[in-house]
């Protein structure tokens, strides 16, 4: 199958909007369904700059984000959507000047948010570096070779010569979201600029070990024994397609009282065993069956996801959704894997 061209940085009307928020604004800062580190840290780095320039910020997420994320600063401007503020979320939006939307570029990211983002008739500015956008927004920093969307809310605050506002807490939330991006700074996406970037904030006086041990070492009993049960009974190695995986039911993780990111990196295990160049991990929701894939090398996890469980992502790192049973679409997923079998076969780092 042909590579996947990489598109150039794109940098649309910044300059028209870096005058606009001269002036105090009403804004909201979204980012994508399920927050992980990067999207609630590109997100509340955002909210928090654009406080300390004066505007009036809301930040709202379309669902809640792991507990070892709650340390995170900012979170004074959150507003987290559910069934029961719909009202408050809608009249945030409508009330708004501008909207910043970080870390995704597709309005059905937002899942239960999605209709009232994509049909307000506001200003939107898109910062994100995942593949294939579609928002047509008024203002943009895009850019996929970007390792986190921190990064480029990072360049944004360079751009609109506002690096001085970095204050720590921006610090924190720009480092987290490159730190859980990376995988700690070992994914290929990890570039000679990020470490230049993260070397700055340790200068402004960031503590980087606060911050691993915050999102790293602050494991439940719990999780760590669904990790166990995972590793012991549920991995399976296909030593044929260099492919290792992960499928765990609703009941599984019910007898572990699971919690939103207590599977969080789970997949980077599978990943991990010597050989293996494509993990996945599936995973039974109430909406679906969410996939999370890994790779190694030039091998598409991204295309896995994009051509046969409506996902996508990046090039080693993506996810998807089924809406058939959970032994269904591990199926399907045993069905396509002879068809990827030589580049398999060829992916190295």
């Amino acid at each position: 199958m042909d590579k996947i061209a990489i598109p150039p940085r794109i940098e649309k009307n910044l300059a028209d909007l870096f005058n606009l928020l001269q002036s105090s604004k009403r804004v909201v800062v979204t980012t994508h369904h399920n927050p992980d580190g990067d999207a609630l840290g590109s997100a509340l780095a955002m909210g928090l700059y654009l406080s300390k320039k004066g505007h009036q910020v809301q930040v709202i997420t379309p669902s809640t984000h792991p507990a070892f994320l709650d340390w995170m600063p900012g979170q004074s401007m959150l507003l987290v959507y559910d069934d029961t503020n719909l009202q408050a979320v809608q009249e945030a939006v409508n009330q708004a000047d501008l909207i910043f939307m970080l870390d995704f570029s597709v309005y059905k990211r937002l899942q239960g948010l999605e209709k009232i983002f994509a049909s307000i008739d506001r200003p939107k500015v898109v910062i994100d570096h995942h593949l294939d956008p579609t928002i047509d927004a008024d203002f943009m920093l895009w850019d996929v070779r970007a390792a986190s969307t921190t990064e480029l809310v990072y360049d944004f605050l360079h751009l609109a010569h506002d690096a001085q506002f970095i204050d720590i807490p921006i610090a924190e939330c720009i480092y987290a979201g490159v730190m859980t991006d990376t995988s700690s700074f070992k994914h290929a996406s990890t570039t000679p600029k990020v470490h230049l970037m993260a070397a700055e904030l340790m200068q402004q006086g960031l503590n980087t070990n606060r911050i691993h041990k915050l999102i790293y070492d602050t494991n439940t009993v719990n999780r760590l024994k669904l990790t166990g049960f995972a590793l012991k009974d549920k991995l399976e190695i296909l030593t044929d397609f260099r492919t290792a995986y992960f499928a765990l039911s609703a009941s599984e993780l019910n007898q572990f009282q699971h919690e939103q990111g207590d599977t969080e990196g789970l997949v980077n295990y599978a990943l991990s065993i010597r050989d293996i160049a494509f993990a996945a991990i599936f995973i039974e929701r109430p909406e679906g069956i969410k996939m999370s894939f890994r790779s190694i090398g030039d091998f598409p996890a991204n295309e896995v996801a994009r051509l046969y469980f409506n996902g996508g992502g990046h090039k080693n790192a993506a996810g998807g959704i089924s809406h058939q049973p959970l032994q269904a679409t591990v199926d399907q997923f045993l069905k396509i894997l002879p068809l990827f079998k030589e580049q398999l076969s060829q992916a190295t780092y």
